[in-house]
């Protein structure tokens, strides 16, 4: 945030608007279309201080223009464009039409329209709603200084088998027993960040971002799953976690780090039983009682030392 000296008191600040929801459809010369829905988030940081203080409202960049900025910019995209591009886009004309302004920070959530296909064809201007959201953040200073974060959030996965845990501290609450065979659910939320530090570093291929995202996402599904046939088995979520993270760094280079959380879903396996009938139901992997409350927490994060090194990867790749 920016920081003041304000009577001898430090004072932080900065301003925005959330959840401006946006849809833009780009219509091609085939007759096949395209459509994403965005919810942007803005938040600048700028010389605003009288504002709070003196009740000068002279340097205040209107949240309801930059509402209005968001359209206009939206329009003014005559091309597809993913969706990090919009988001540089924006930072970029913040920082450099409002002199105030020092730092702008885009957060953008996109709404997962995927094609439909009827009869196995692709149809030109239908479209339904996926899953998992492909989500960014951009952080650009007046100076030019950049930072871009990509992900996705809400991929659920599940395997049926190939999952267990076993060898885990115990003491006298320890009451799960160990298992080399249950379900493994998890909905992964995963951020990974660019090592590109400025407007000019950031490659100028169409869709690249886009392309990325998709290639990212499905490095992480294999790692998970494993082959078709034989599967991969997952000692922990943690293992899991750790070799997904490691996939993705080693297969691309302009990847500088990566963060994952992915909640352990349980899947309780069902022993019904009673003064009477000590096996109602007898649990044998086939009957599960689903719950997500409580749930399993685990995040870490992977990535790289040398930004620099990177970069030099990727210039090459």
């Amino acid at each position: 945030m920016a920081d003041e000296m304000i009577d001898g008191l430090r004072f932080e600040q900065r301003h925005g608007k959330e959840r401006v929801r946006v849809a833009r459809v780009w219509r091609n010369e085939d007759g096949r279309h395209t459509i994403v829905e965005w919810s942007v988030g803005i938040s600048l940081l700028s010389d605003c201080v009288a504002a709070y203080v003196f009740d000068d409202n002279s340097d205040i960049v209107a949240t309801d223009t930059m509402k209005n900025t968001v359209f206009v910019k939206a329009k003014e995209c005559s091309e597809q464009i993913s969706v990090e591009d919009f988001a540089i886009g924006l930072a970029k004309h913040f920082t450099s039409v409002y002199q105030q302004v020092t730092t702008a920070i885009i957060k953008i959530v996109e709404k997962p329209w995927e094609r439909v296909y009827i009869d196995g064809q692709p149809h030109e201007h239908g479209f339904k709603l996926g899953s998992e959201k492909h989500t960014t953040e951009v952080i650009l200073k007046k100076s030019g200084a950049l930072q871009v974060t990509s992900g996705v959030e809400g991929l659920a996965v599940l395997k049926t088998t190939k999952s267990g845990f076993e060898g885990f501290i115990r003491d006298k609450y320890t009451a799960l027993p160990d298992t080399r065979e249950r379900i493994l659910a998890t909905e992964v939320t995963a951020s990974w960040r660019y090592p590109f530090e400025s407007l000019s570093s950031v490659p100028p291929k169409p869709l690249y971002f886009t392309e990325r995202y998709l290639d990212v996402k499905k490095v992480l599904v294999d790692t998970f799953f494993g082959p078709p046939k034989e599967g991969v088995y997952s000692p922990s979520v943690q293992s899991t976690l750790y070799h997904m993270a490691k996939a993705v760094l080693g297969r691309f280079p302009d990847i500088l780090s990566i963060r994952l959380k992915m909640p352990n879903l349980h899947f309780l396996p069902v022993n019904l039983s009673s003064k009477d009938n000590p096996a109602i139901v007898k649990f044998n992997d086939d009957v599960y009682l689903p719950t997500d409350e409580p749930h399993g927490s685990i995040e870490a994060s992977l990535g790289r030392f040398r930004i620099k090194d990177v970069e030099a990867a990727a210039q090459v790749g």
